[in-house]
């Protein structure tokens, strides 16, 4: 066995003493793995839609152990987490989470309910109640969607168009 005390630069190639040339050899630098990234928790009265939908309004959130008492109007979303005691008008969406409740009248484009709602929801597109939702009250709709185990005590008109949604006797106002 031979011994090599020769050394070479590393611009040079490494000669074997069977004469075949090896190009040097630099190792790769080190890049330690990147962590995927954690998931995007949703809301658990979501609606999905397309990534090339136009982006939703801002959402305003009411969040769970808060208790509010006041009015909420304009344009955008609401989200509801805990309780809030007055009258909602929105041009947009009003989710009520879970546990969460609201003591007043909903107008809304849009209205999921998964918690309470003691009053009165009006709304021009859809109303979605998901299995926890209750509602003690009167509803008008465009649309209605009722899951199993959901429950309602009170009036319920749906299937009108936004113009036609005005009542006979005037229990349920038009938007």
């Amino acid at each position: 066995m031979a011994l090599f005390t020769q050394q070479t630069r590393k611009d040079e190639p490494f000669v074997r003493p069977e004469g075949r040339a090896e190009a040097p050899v630099e190792p790769e630098p080190f890049q330690a793995p990147v962590p995927p990234a954690p998931p995007i928790p949703l809301r658990s009265v979501e609606r999905h839609t397309p990534a090339s939908a136009t982006p939703k309004p801002a959402e305003s959130v009411v969040a769970a152990g808060l208790a509010i008492e006041g009015k909420i109007e304009g344009t955008g979303n609401v989200r509801v987490a805990g309780r809030f005691k007055g009258n909602v008008s929105v041009k947009g969406e009003v989710a009520i989470e879970p546990g969460a409740s609201i003591d007043g009248v909903v107008k809304a484009e849009t209205v999921f309910v998964a918690g309470e709602v003691r009053g009165q929801i009006v709304t021009t597109a859809l109303i979605e109640f998901k299995e926890s939702g209750t509602l003690v009250g009167d509803l008008k709709a465009g649309s209605l969607t009722v899951v199993a185990g959901s429950k309602m005590r009170g009036r319920v008109e749906f299937g009108w168009k936004e113009g036609e949604l005005e009542s006979s006797d005037g229990s349920l106002d038009e938007r």
